[in-house]
Order: structure tokens, then sequence, then C-alpha cells
């Protein structure tokens, strides 16, 4: 039977993954592992150790509290730490996704532009 945490603690994983662009087996070889095993942590299927999430966390270039965000004590959260509605929008993902690939400076920019769109609509 799988640990509410241990779901939140993978679907992080996999959000991260998926927003840096890192396919499964990628991340597994950056860990030193087998991708089924990353199938499995990000599932919650099987639970991550603290030193395997300390490798991911470095592979991801992100902080171990990272995977915790988002769980403030309630372990029946299911949405991996994202506001409502934007764990199952694949096209708000995917604008994080491209928003994160581009140069930070020139990202800035895209952020002031789509401030600005946001409140004439």
């Amino acid at each position: 039977m799988t640990h509410p945490v241990d779901v939140h603690v993978g679907k992080r994983i996999r959000h991260r993954r998926w927003l840096t662009g890192v396919t499964q087996q990628q991340l597994a070889e950056k860990v030193g592992i087998k991708f089924q095993q990353i199938q499995k942590y990000e599932t919650g299927t099987n639970r991550v150790s603290a030193s395997r999430l300390w490798d991911i966390a470095v592979a991801l270039d992100i902080s171990v509290a990272f995977f915790f965000e988002g769980l403030d004590g309630d372990v029946t959260d299911t949405s991996g730490g994202l506001p409502d509605g934007l764990a199952r929008d694949r096209e708000a993902l995917e604008l994080l996704r491209f928003y994160y690939a581009i140069p930070p400076e020139q990202r800035r920019s895209l952020f002031d532009l789509a401030r600005v769109l946001g409140n004439v609509a």
C-alpha cells in the first residue's frame, strides 16, 4: 500500500523532471539506477531513500525541500503541491516548462508582458 507522502514526493519528482525536460531514462542514468525505478518512485509505489532523494535533487538541480513543498501536514493532498487544477492541466505545465527554458533575463521580459496582458483581459 502506498503512503500519501511517498505519492506526493513522487509527483514532485515527476513534476520537476518534466519541467526540466529530462526523461525517466536520463534521470535514471544520472542517478545510477534503472528507469523502471524512477517510474516506481514517481507513482509512489516505491519509497525514495534519503540518499537517493538527495541524488535526484542534485540531478534535477533543486533542493531536497522542493519534494516536500505543499504537504503542510495534509498527507491526503494528491496535487503534488501544485495549485488546484494545474497538476491536471497539460497546457499549463507545458507553458511552465517552456518558460523555464528561456534565459532568465528574457524570462523576466516575458513575465512582465504576461502580467500586462493578464491585467488587460
